[in-house]
């Protein structure tokens, strides 16, 4: 498979100053697609062929023959090295301001705004914070703050000394793990684009290893458990908070986000089938449906809260809308989810049972019991 670059002046449409621009023509045989990038140049056409098409150009076309001619090489050259070939990296290596490639800052916002644009919002923010600590670090005890910092510059020395700099913040060593780990994964996008070479990654065997730090779950005994399910709640919101706690627990620990993305097509018979959807952005090679079986309990909440008069499509709760955008229906679930928390630790506290109780122990509870 092989990649043909020429250097091509569109002249489909005139510009302001009545001048075509010069573009760079790349085709791919390997994806059979064509695309034009803009050299920042514009000609007429006999300005064109006097400097281009001419086998000889005049000493004041040879300027922008030899602009144009450099572009065209660094461009044949830059496709020569990218196996295998794709647009992406091509324009990362052609087009990127220098030092982009290789800028910490610069990196983070390309994934930050990649992953936004997939609907992971909750990654995104997590690589938000990473990054915001790390202009911490990096200015810390500085008059001026650094605009851009280079990937090369971070050895394993540096991610010991940023680990140490976190503790003695009081943070937790699971906070230091997570920013760490938003950060190696930088890393591996900057290798497998070629931006860097794999000799400057600082993780592994003999040189930094990210905390592996293993969290303590929380769940209920079956004593517990009892107590809970069998507790009479006075107020409505403990209630709800109750009801949805349990639906959890008997659908599998399912969390909030799939229970609020929930349509009436995923229930047919006596069990919900349906994708997670943490796994429809990370593992679309592989995806396997989750199959739950419904019980006499679980039945009885989704006729209690579930819409009248549903259709296939509609969201069997009204936690979230249709209408709603990713970044909507984030808040919508996080608001259900701690309006779930709030209650539930209230009525906890009524019933003698651990008020530091959450959503999130039903799926530890089920796993555990």
């Amino acid at each position: 498979m092989s990649n043909q670059i020429t250097i091509y002046l569109d002249t489909r449409r005139s510009k302001s100053n009545k001048l075509y621009p010069v573009k760079l023509r790349v085709y791919s045989s390997l994806h059979k697609k064509t695309k034009y990038y803009p050299l920042d140049l514009d000609l007429s056409e006999k300005n064109f062929s006097s400097t281009w098409i001419s086998t000889k150009p005049r000493k004041e076309f040879l300027e922008n023959r030899i602009y144009i001619s450099t572009i065209q090489t660094n461009a044949i050259k830059v496709a020569k090295e990218l196996k295998p070939f794709t647009f992406e990296q091509f324009e990362n290596r052609m087009f990127q301001k220098r030092g982009d490639t290789t800028d910490l800052f610069y990196n983070y916002q390309q994934k930050i705004d990649q992953l936004k644009s997939n609907g992971q919002l909750s990654t995104a923010e997590t690589y938000g914070l990473s990054l915001k600590k790390f202009r911490s670090f990096i200015n810390h005890g500085k008059k001026r703050n650094s605009k851009t910092y280079s990937l090369l510059e971070i050895t394993p020395d540096w991610l010991q000394r940023f680990e140490n700099f976190m503790l003695n913040e009081g943070r937790s060593l699971s906070t230091v793990s997570i920013y760490l780990r938003t950060l190696r994964t930088i890393f591996n996008d900057a290798i497998s684009l070629k931006n860097i070479s794999s000799e400057f990654y600082p993780f592994g065997k003999k040189k930094y290893q990210t905390p592996a730090v293993k969290r303590v779950k929380k769940a209920l005994s079956k004593e517990q458990l009892k107590t809970l399910y069998h507790s009479e709640p006075l107020k409505p919101e403990q209630v709800k908070a109750k009801d949805f706690w349990f639906l959890s627990y008997s659908c599998n620990g399912m969390n909030i986000k799939d229970i609020a993305l929930l349509k009436f097509k995923d229930i047919q018979d006596d069990r919900i089938v349906f994708y997670r959807a943490k796994t429809q952005t990370t593992s679309k090679s592989n995806l396997k449906p989750v199959i739950v079986y419904l019980t006499a309990f679980s039945k009885e909440i989704f006729d209690k809260y579930c819409k009248s008069d549903p259709k296939p499509n509609d969201f069997v709760f009204n936690i979230v809308s249709k209408d709603d955008n990713s970044e909507n229906i984030r808040t919508k679930t996080k608001n259900f989810t701690r309006f779930i928390n709030q209650h539930l630790k209230k009525l906890a506290v009524e019933i003698g049972l651990p008020n530091e109780i959450s959503y999130q122990w039903a799926r530890h509870s089920f796993a555990t019991n």
